[in-house]
């Protein structure tokens, strides 16, 4: 019984001690309100582009959850600090590192790239006793001094282990400073500005003899209370006569004079150590004698030459006994390098890529390396290597790359696999191996696994001869060139055709790449189906041929992965999905892609693969209603079926998936509405639902999206207010960085809160009904590039403010905005596109317009803007858009727009990356996803109609509109030096003179338009040789003599691009060239007997216009009176019509031919 009570009472006793552990564990420690404090004191410091937006007690009173700090969970002190980034400065500032002293428990301090330049004097980092990690790389620091108080306390860092200082201004007197670094494991010194040597420093001195020393080291444990002879250490102080209490040197006359080399760097306990990209040409690297427990040195990209040099070097193999990792790539090291390496003998990872070793690869210089397993030589000038049967020391090598190494073909592939027979992967991308693969005189015994030779030239027979290497798994030939059938291989992204029948014996495959060719491959799969190993087939961009149903065969393979998209059918091929899907049940990764599969949508491949973790079906044709797994696939990542014919409601189903970061239902038939659980999901990373039918609210959802990054809504019936909210009372998304709203029916004012989405860089709510100005919030939004805000009813000025320092496209266009181009986008210099047309713009071009040193599109078409076009325009060297049409311009055209370049760019289009899928996958090949879906478009008319452009059309779209204004004066003949230009419209204004016979250099112009003028002369018959002009009119000019022969694209021209000049001829216009009817020789009328004619037509219409107007209105006065109910009436029309005909593009263009006229 009292056992019982005694093992029950332990019971008991850890029972407890269980849940306190627990308690303890699940137990969040809000910080110390003095780090707290600290903390918002330093946020103005470190808050560029309002970086530390959730630094806000109000709205999460932990500091422990804001972003970059790490705390303590048991004390909830400051752990770690990272502040990198936060400060975006061309120039250095000095920072108050006193501000810092209040974290004293402070362990990891990351400062990385914040245009630090040192900091204020004696208010230095010196009292973070603590601290083991800082990183103060990327800054402007050119000494170390300034970190410390007054220069004296750096050996408070005594506790740091690893510092960062790349990419700063250091030069070779650091070194001295980081002495005191005692405990030092890393330490990256790489991007500075070192050079010359880091050799022995050599001092003459007197040293002690060696039996004295041995005797002071006999006596020090009797005398060494308080540690106080610390430093008799014979290791760190190998000069005695420095030691404490000894005699100055020299006095002892039993002293020896020598000369002693003391190593620049002497940091025992350093591990890793980075000095790359700097500027050292010396090659001797005795500077490592100091670094005794070096594992990792990078010496990457400097100017070191010829071979390594090691003073001593047989004496001292056992202080580089630790050195594992050597990174010389990028330097000037010739063959006898390698021969060299021997005293790094214990080495396993050694990289000296793209250095100047020629000739032959001599395998007898690696031969003492016998613990390496990864060797880097690509980019050297190799033509054959040297085997010597003896040599046994590279047992442990298992990764060689070679790429672009053998640059003659004058060496086999076959050679290079018995060279490196214990490899089990062999990369030898992009090199040129030609020569005939024999296996004659070859000892090939070997172990290789992988063979990498993509975008190699290799000898046709490489197809027949690979077989003999039995251990062979992966054969990467992509893009090689090779080109015709398949003997018995197969090989991605080359030419080749024919059927997979070489296949089906190979039964060892685990993998299979046939992306990119010819191949005729069976929708059965019937090749591969013997293949019980395959887990890996990519047969994707080749030729789907059908077979009768019958012969399908059972596969023995479990597939992994399948890439089937993009392929080629014929036009009666069933396209049904293949039906040996329907026999995988371990498939992980699908893509089906591009092929207009039909039927309905197969649920089953879903329920079948619960191990799935991206599903890829767009651009099909699948059909009926959207049905998924009632329990959903919680390994499902990534989910795109956009581009189908896909039907019903968005599945609730989507929101269990607690996986999925990437979901795309685009363009297809979805209506009801989203769930609000969907947009909130806190793993989903990008969510598309572009073009469908969706409806409802979506406001709420987006303001509580705290987790969501890209979101794609447009294109959809989504209605309501943009109501605004209370910002103080609500903690706005963090990570939205893109939003798409364009094209549904949401209206209101544009919401203020948008101003508080800190990360957001691309914002579209186009073709909506949004009224109101644009608020003053969205100058807060310093990281925008892309803003949308066309065809909506938006009006008020643009607030100067609105001037995001990385602004690339803005496209206001379509609105009703007022007043004058003001300082919004002054000195944007980022600024690509700036599109303003159709509103009410008002004044002139301002003259810092060439600030905007990367505008390359400028519309401003159907404004109220006047004066003369600003030559500052000559001086933007990107542009290549340019519409001032349907304006008041006046004055002459500058005749320097003729210099400008009009070159393709690639900024016109939004340059979209790619996200790499963080899948963990077993072939370790990345699928990505683009990172925006926003495209940039314009419209600009050209050959007589508007033209939406984008992507690659766009940036090769040049033009210039200035059409529909009051230009005056003779069409320069710079303009003919545009030989670039695609469309040039001058149509509508009151050019004189003659057409420029320049305009014949004008060799890409597609469209020319010189129409409703008052140019005289003849048209140039040199014309002729612009074979890619397609439409061309001179209509209503006055000009005379004979038409352009009808040859080459001028016989393709009608009679109307020449109607209106009644002196012109030819027979496309029915009138003959004869003198007879040439118009008559009488000297024309003078220019002020036409002026005055002139002067007199235009005052008799004035007069005649006015006194009609006037009489009119008092008839419309006096009927309105009389009439109540017309009054009514006709106030209510007038009303409708001044928000929709004063506005409109007739509107601008009668008010402006009146003017002209009466002007």
């Amino acid at each position: 019984m009292m056992i019982m009570m005694m093992e029950l009472k332990w019971f008991i006793r850890i029972a407890v001690m269980s849940v306190l552990l627990v308690l303890e564990g699940t137990t969040t420690y809000a910080c110390l309100e003095h780090e707290k404090i600290a903390l918002l004191q330093l946020k103005p410091f470190f808050n560029g582009f309002d970086y530390l937006n959730n630094w806000d007690e109000v709205k999460i009173p932990n500091c422990c959850q804001w972003k970059g700090i790490d705390c303590y969970t048991t004390t909830g002190r400051l752990k770690g600090l990272d502040l990198s980034y936060t400060m975006y400065r061309n120039k250095g500032w000095y920072l108050n590192a006193s501000m810092f002293l209040p974290f004293v428990e402070l362990k990891s301090l990351n400062l990385r790239h914040n245009a630090i330049a040192g900091c204020i004097q004696n208010e230095g980092l010196s009292n973070l006793t603590n601290l083991k990690y800082l990183d103060l790389s990327g800054n402007q620091i050119e000494s170390l001094q300034s970190f410390n108080d007054a220069g004296t306390k750096l050996k408070q860092f005594a506790h740091l282990e690893e510092l960062y200082l790349g990419g700063n201004l250091f030069n070779n007197s650091a070194f001295a400073s980081l002495k005191v670094f005692s405990n030092l494991k890393k330490l990256s010194m790489s991007e500075n500005l070192l050079k010359g040597s880091l050799d022995m420093k050599g001092t003459t001195t007197y040293a002690c003899l060696e039996h004295e020393k041995i005797a002071l080291l006999q006596l020090k444990p009797f005398f060494n209370g308080f540690d106080y002879l610390n430093n008799w250490d014979e290791v760190e102080i190998p000069n005695c006569f420095k030691w404490k209490g000894t005699p100055p040197q020299g006095d002892s006359k039993d002293s020896t004079l020598v000369t002693q080399y003391e190593a620049q760097l002497r940091l025992p306990k350093l591990q890793k150590l980075d000095l790359s990209f700097n500027h050292f040409r010396d090659n001797t690297f005795s500077f490592l004698e100091g670094l005794s427990n070096l594992e990792s040195l990078a010496m990457i990209d400097n100017k070191l030459q010829g071979s390594i040099d090691i003073k001593d070097a047989g004496t001292k193999l056992k202080q580089f006994a630790h050195l594992e990792e050597l990174r010389l790539d990028g330097n000037l090291f010739n063959n006898s390098a390698v021969a060299s390496l021997k005293v790094f003998s214990n080495l396993r990872y050694l990289s000296i890529s793209h250095n100047l070793l020629k000739g032959s690869l001599d395998m007898k210089d690696l031969d003492i390396f016998t613990n390496l397993r990864e060797l880097h030589m690509s980019g050297n000038q190799f033509k054959d290597i040297v085997i010597h049967k003896e040599i046994k020391g590279l047992k442990n090598l298992k990764v060689v790359y070679l790429d672009a190494a053998f640059t003659d073909g004058s060496i086999s592939l076959l050679n290079l696999v018995e060279a490196f027979s214990t490899v089990k992967t062999l990369s030898l991308v992009g090199n040129h191996l030609n020569k005939a693969m024999s296996t004659r005189g070859l000892n090939l015994s070997t172990n290789v696994e992988e063979i990498l030779l993509d975008r190699s030239t290799l000898n046709t027979n490489i197809l027949q001869s690979i077989g003999v290497i039995t251990s062979l798994k992966t054969l990467s030939l992509s893009d090689c060139g090779l080109i015709g059938p398949l003997p018995n291989q197969d090989l991605s992204k080359n030419r080749l055709n024919g059927n997979l029948i070489p296949l089906t014996n190979l039964t060892s495959l685990r993998s299979i790449h046939l992306s990119g060719n010819h191949f005729q491959i069976p929708m059965s799969l019937v090749p591969f189906t013997n293949l019980p190993n395959l887990k890996f087939l990519y047969i994707d961009e080749n030729n789907m041929v059908m077979e009768p149903s019958s012969s399908t065969p059972i596969p023995k393979f479990q597939l992994r992965e399948i890439i089937l998209s993009n392929c080629i059918t014929s036009q009666e091929l069933s396209l049904e999905l293949p039906t040996f899907l329907h026999y995988q049940y371990d498939l992980r990764f699908v893509d089906l892609s591009g092929n207009n599969f039909s039927g309905t949508f197969p649920v089953w491949l879903l329920e079948n693969n619960t191990k799935l973790v991206e599903f890829i079906l767009n651009g099909n044709s699948f059909k009926g209603r959207l049905r998924l797994p009632s329990i959903p696939n919680s390994n499902l990542a990534s989910f795109d079926i956009s581009d189908n014919k896909l039907q019903g409601n968005i599945p609730p189903c989507l929101s269990g998936m607690k996986d999925l970061y990437f979901l795309d239902l685009s363009d297809n038939q979805l209506s009801g509405r989203v769930q609000e659980e969907l947009i909130m999901k806190s793993s989903l990373y990008v969510l598309r639902l572009s073009n469908n039918n969706l409806s409802g609210n979506v406001v709420p959802a987006i303001l509580k999206a705290n987790w969501l990054r890209n979101l794609y809504l447009d294109g959809n019936n989504f209605s309501g207010e943009m109501v605004n909210v209370d910002v103080s009372t609500i903690q706005f998304p963090t990570s939205l960085q893109e939003i798409d709203l364009s094209n549904n029916k949401l209206y209101g004012k544009l919401p203020r809160w948008m101003g508080n989405l800190s990360d957001l860089r691309r914002l579209a709510l186009s073709n909506n009904s949004f009224e109101g100005s644009i608020p003053i919030e969205f100058c807060k939004l310093n990281g925008l590039e892309i803003l949308d805000l066309s065809r909506n009813n938006l009006s008020g000025s643009m607030p100067s403010c609105v001037n995001p320092p990385y602004i690339e496209h803005v496209h206001l266009h379509g609105n009703r905005l007022s007043g004058t181009l003001s300082l919004a986008f002054y000195n944007s210099s980022s600024l690509v596109t700036l599109d303003l047309g159709e509103n009410n713009l008002t004044g002139r071009i301002p003259k810092w317009i060439d600030t905007l040193s990367s505008l390359s599109v400028l519309l401003l078409r159907a404004n109220h803007l006047q004066g003369e076009i600003p030559v500052q325009l000559c001086n933007l060297n990107s542009l290549s858009i340019i519409d001032l049409s349907q304006n008041m311009f006046s004055g002459s055209i500058p005749s320097c727009l003729g210099n400008l370049t009009l070159q393709t760019h690639e900024n016109k289009i939004i340059q979209h990356g790619q996200v790499i899928e963080a899948t963990d996958r077993e072939m370790k090949i990345n699928h990505a996803f683009v990172d925006s879906y926003i495209e940039e478009r314009i419209d600009f008319r050209t050959k007589s109609w508007f033209h939406s452009y984008g992507g690659n059309i766009l940036k090769y779209m040049t033009g210039i509109d200035l059409s529909c204004n009051n230009l005056t004066g003779q069409i320069p003949r710079e303009l003919g030096n545009l030989s670039e230009i695609h469309s040039l419209n001058l149509s509508h204004n009151n050019l004189v003179g003659v057409i420029p016979s320049s305009f014949s250099k004008l060799k890409q112009i597609e469209s020319l338009d010189l129409s409703y003028n008052k140019l005289s002369g003849e048209i140039p018959n040199q014309l002729v040789e612009l074979n890619t002009l397609e439409v061309f009119s001179v209509a209503y000019n006055n000009l005379s003599g004979s038409i352009p022969e009808p040859k080459a694209q001028f016989g393709t021209f009608i009679e109307n691009s020449y109607e209106g000049n009644p002196f012109l001829c030819g027979p496309l216009l029915n009138k003959s060239c004869s003198k007879a009817d040439a118009p008559s020789t009488e000297s024309p009328p003078s220019d002020d007997d036409e002026g005055e004619d002139n002067w007199v037509d235009k005052y008799v219409f004035c007069v005649s216009f006015v006194v009609s107007y006037v009489v009119m209105l008092l008839t419309v006065f006096v009927v309105l009176y009389i009439n109540p109910h017309w009054r009514r009436t006709w106030f209510s029309f007038v009303g409708k019509c001044v928000t929709t005909c004063r506005y409109s593009t007739m509107g601008n263009f009668i008010v402006y031919h009146i003017s002209k006229i009466c002007a």
